[in-house]
């Protein structure tokens, strides 16, 4: 599924979510792991999918996730902003989440995403996506990607929440109704 980013309005709900995070900065960098990632990845999975297939992944099944495309894939790190910071040091703070994404020639594509699970009032997943949104359109590119839709699944209802959107249907793209 896609999102059509020049067509996203976000509503009172996200701008809700928005306002929550203000206190975040962002950093876009080169696909290549750290040890700080990791420890996050791995509270995130311990926490949310402790018997998902990813509970067993390694450090270096992390690292081969987020080194092994064939694409542009950059991470992007979520911190909490350092009062005060500036330049190099503005990047110091607690870091709270990460998104690995693909930079295509159309839109970007949310590859991973994972966050701090103590801080599930601040709808963080949620937040990167809008974040993504903003990015895709800031690049002039037409489409944000968050990859397959389970109609009915339980665990990606909130795809659904951010529209307009497309569906891959056999017939291509179209615009989804639901």
């Amino acid at each position: 599924m896609r999102i059509l980013t020049d067509e996203f309005r976000p509503g009172k709900s996200f701008r809700r979510i928005l306002n929550r995070n203000e206190d975040l900065v962002s950093f876009e960098r080169n696909a290549e792991p750290t040890s700080e990632q990791y420890s996050l990845f791995r509270s995130y999975i311990d926490d949310r999918h402790l018997t998902g297939g990813m509970s067993e992944m390694s450090v270096l099944d992390y690292a081969m996730m987020v080194e092994d495309s064939q694409v542009e894939t950059r991470v992007i790190e979520y911190r909490r902003r350092v009062p005060g910071a500036v330049g190099a040091e503005a990047e110091t703070g607690e870091l709270i989440a990460v998104a690995l994404s693909d930079v295509m020639s159309d839109g970007l594509s949310m590859v991973y995403s994972f966050f701090e699970p103590d801080a599930a009032e601040r709808s963080l997943g949620t937040y990167m996506i809008l974040d993504h949104i903003e990015r895709a359109l800031n690049m002039g590119l037409p489409y944000l990607y968050l990859g397959y839709w389970v109609e009915g699944s339980p665990k990606m209802n909130y795809k659904i929440r951010f529209q307009p959107q497309e569906h891959l249907m056999p017939k291509g793209w179209e615009r989804y109704r639901g």
